[in-house]
């Protein structure tokens, strides 16, 4: 798919405020609003605009405890990395899970209310997996900085860009 820098304009703008009302977007990157609409619904229907969600408050809601943790299997079971992708997927306090090039084999992004539920999931959930070889944890004692899921469009989005 092809976008012109308007497609860009309106992935930027929607990524900053996915409740902006069609008419101020359409304002925003100088559209009609029935040629933005469209523009939008063609964005969604191609998956370049996967969803819309509402970005909360962690520590507010009583997720006071963030963490970032090395995994390292035994690679010795034929199993070793399915069986853990289904497991980590049942974990509610993994709020996002990759697979990683290092001296480990994931990085988990973990999210508790406290460091004794925190001790409670390494202990009781992640340490059981079958195996589990090394964890490494990393407490956040404070974010800095957090744009996970806001790509960088601005350049693209003043001079257009190529898909």
């Amino acid at each position: 798919m092809q976008l012109d820098a308007i497609d860009w304009r309106i992935l930027a703008a929607l990524q900053h405020n996915g409740r902006l009302s069609n008419q101020d977007l359409a304002d925003q990157v100088a559209l009609s609003p029935s040629a933005c609409l469209r523009r939008v619904r063609m964005l969604e229907e191609s998956g370049l605009i996967r969803g819309y969600r509402a970005e909360l408050d962690a520590a507010r809601l009583g997720f006071e405890l963030e963490a970032m943790v090395q995994v390292s299997l035994d690679r010795s079971r034929d199993d070793w990395h399915d069986s853990f992708l289904q497991q980590v997927q049942a974990f509610d306090e993994v709020a996002a899970a990759y697979i990683v090039a290092g001296p480990c084999n994931y990085m988990l992004h973990v999210r508790c209310a406290n460091l004794a539920a925190f001790s409670a999931f390494v202990v009781d959930k992640l340490n059981k997996l079958p195996g589990m070889r090394d964890i490494c944890s990393y407490i956040v004692m404070q974010t800095i900085k957090n744009q996970l899921g806001v790509l960088p469009l601005a350049d693209k989005a003043t001079r257009g860009g190529v898909s």
